[in-house]
């Protein structure tokens, strides 16, 4: 299935060395901030408002026995994650490039189209939460707020230099520590959550098996996948002194250490504040018998009356200042799959003029999104076909990928080591699973 083609592959890189790109106006600092890139932003954007509606509705319904539920994703997500950030800076391309260059056209048709289809509602989504959000907190018009905030997400992701927005998108992450401050607002029994966490209180019954699935679903996402391996590309792209690991081994160690702590801290970061999410829902919520939320908004106002104005105001400013950083995330990766597929010019990096069609992606799924909230389309069945979509792409993608990562002639001698291809597999086994019983419940 792979094709051997080394020299149109060097031509390709040497091709987007030379392509224009915003080029930086000043050397990176050097900082804990700036040792920190895709493997951050991308663990953060996995805690969207959707993903919020799938915790809150976990701890919500189940309490304090979905706690152990974050411990255990934890390891299988920091793997899969670290494959797609490998794959992106060995090979100078991001999944859907690599997918084109070596494998069948219509397996890329069908992955990068699936993808597309799931991001797009999701982003609707998750800009219909942000709206909701906002008007719980000030009031207002829903559908304008909704317009708002696409507008702001598509202007930065556009017309920011690219140094400026990895900034703020860095920084936007920290708004997930709402979630801390919930939790620590309200009455909880950490001896409890602690004997929850790492002592699994497993059920067989249908709806714990399906909340569990929902969760994996949320927190494994092939967005995520496209996302890091694209920026990790990028990033080597348009440092002058970078390079892909093909071409130079010598940088591996360092590299693949950087890798390796991005993304363990950024999916650790990620699956902590869902923790915080579960337990929050769980100490309030379920306590007083509201088993039964749908949406993140939803969580938001049921903890008005039960934890106060302050809890109440954390947690819904908590699904905007999330949702920012994931309705990006989400037209970025579109346009990175769609690009890449495609053979476009691509790259946040890039100016506008010069990567018309990658920025046009952006907006037109932003846009696509923005519709979702206009037509009457009911948010909570969007948000469950979205995890459809997003389990029937997981397995292949995740196969693809793991056959991809251990291709020398994809790889070169960067092929995974035994036991990250190990966890790759137990990752990729566990979503199979999980996405057989979500069509059982279906």
């Amino acid at each position: 299935m792979v094709r051997k083609d080394a020299r149109s592959s060097r031509a390709a890189i040497l091709a987007r060395r030379i392509a224009v790109h915003r080029t930086p106006a000043a050397p990176p600092k050097k900082g804990w901030l700036s040792a920190l890139g895709p493997g951050l932003i991308t663990g953060a954007s996995d805690d969207d408002p959707s993903g919020i509606a799938t915790y809150s509705q976990a701890g919500a319904q189940f309490g304090f026995s979905m706690c152990w539920v974050m411990l255990f994703t934890f390891p299988l997500m920091a793997a899969i994650q670290e494959i797609s950030a490998r794959i992106g800076r060995v090979t100078g391309q991001g999944i859907a490039g690599n997918l084109r260059e070596h494998y069948s056209p219509w397996l890329l048709r069908a992955i990068v189209g699936l993808l597309l289809i799931a991001n797009i509602i999701n982003l609707g989504a998750d800009l219909g939460a942000m709206g909701e959000a906002l008007a719980l907190l000030i009031h207002g018009s829903v559908h304008l707020y909704v317009v708002g905030f696409a507008v702001v997400c598509v202007l930065l992701e556009i017309f920011s230099s690219y140094e400026r927005y990895v900034t703020i998108l860095k920084w936007s992450c920290l708004t997930l520590f709402a979630y801390v401050a919930t939790a620590l607002a309200v009455d909880v029994p950490w001896g409890t959550v602690a004997y929850n966490t790492f002592v699994p209180n497993f059920s067989f019954k249908a709806d714990y098996v399906v909340a569990i699935v929902a969760v994996l679903g949320t927190t494994i996402t092939p967005y995520c996948f496209f996302w890091q391996s694209s920026l990790e590309a990028q990033d080597e792209r348009i440092d002058p002194l970078a390079h892909t690991l093909i071409e130079a081994p010598q940088e591996a160690k360092a590299q693949i250490g950087r890798m390796r702590i991005d993304t363990y801290v950024g999916m650790g970061y990620s699956n902590l504040m869902s923790f915080f999410i579960i337990v929050t829902t769980a100490a309030t919520l379920n306590t007083h018998g509201i088993t039964d939320i749908q949406t993140s908004s939803q969580a938001a106002e049921a903890l008005r009356p039960i934890a106060g104005v302050f809890t109440f105001a954390l947690f819904a400013a908590g699904i905007i200042g999330i949702g920012l950083l994931a309705v990006p995330v989400l037209a970025g990766s579109c346009a990175y799959a769609l690009g890449e597929a495609l053979g476009w010019t691509t790259g946040l990096d890039r100016r506008p003029l010069d990567a018309k069609a990658f920025y046009a992606t952006i907006a037109v799924s932003t846009l696509i999104g923005i519709g979702i909230n206009f037509v009457g389309i009911d948010p909570i069945k969007a948000l469950f076909w979205a995890a459809v979509v997003n389990g029937v792409v997981s397995v292949p993608l995740m196969t693809v990928m793991m056959i991809m990562a251990m291709a020398p002639e994809v790889m070169g001698d960067f092929v995974l080591p035994r036991p990250l291809w190990a966890m790759g597999w137990l990752c990729m086994g566990t979503m199979t699973v999980a996405v057989g019983i979500m069509f059982w419940a279906l």
